[in-house]
């Protein structure tokens, strides 16, 4: 049973300004240490950043909790052996993903050169 869908558009020259701004402190406050590894080995890494932000924000819709009392840090975009985008969460939104019953993410991200785009769905064996 669909539980909970979410949607995110961003502008990567958004990411990218707040980057330029604010350095490695917005960096660091939002994304892990294997996301930003990632992003950083890319051709357009703020479109990669823009990317794992708009997927990181389509998660919190789904979930319907927004960021109240949770890091964004709690949420990692990584991609599979396929190079799938997958979500991990840890911390107090992995404990809210249980307790909800959450028994599957389905993730995509889509990049434009001027956004990028983010989807999610989540299901889990009845409505909690």
């Amino acid at each position: 049973m669909i539980i909970g869908c979410g949607i995110d558009l961003v502008e990567v020259n958004r990411i990218k300004k707040i980057a330029e701004r604010w350095g490695d402190s917005f960096i660091s406050k939002v994304f892990t240490s294997g996301e930003k590894i990632y992003c950083e080995k890319r051709n357009n890494k703020y479109q990669s950043y823009a990317g794992k932000f708009a997927a990181k924000e389509a998660f919190l819709k789904a979930l319907g909790l927004g960021l109240r009392g949770v890091s964004w840090r709690e949420i990692e975009i990584e991609n599979n052996e396929f190079g799938q985008p997958i979500i991990r969460t840890n911390g107090k939104l992995k404990i809210a993903v249980l307790e909800k019953g959450i028994t599957k993410c389905f993730l995509t991200i889509s990049h434009a050169q001027d956004y990028a785009i983010a989807e999610v769905i989540l299901e889990a064996l009845s409505d909690k």
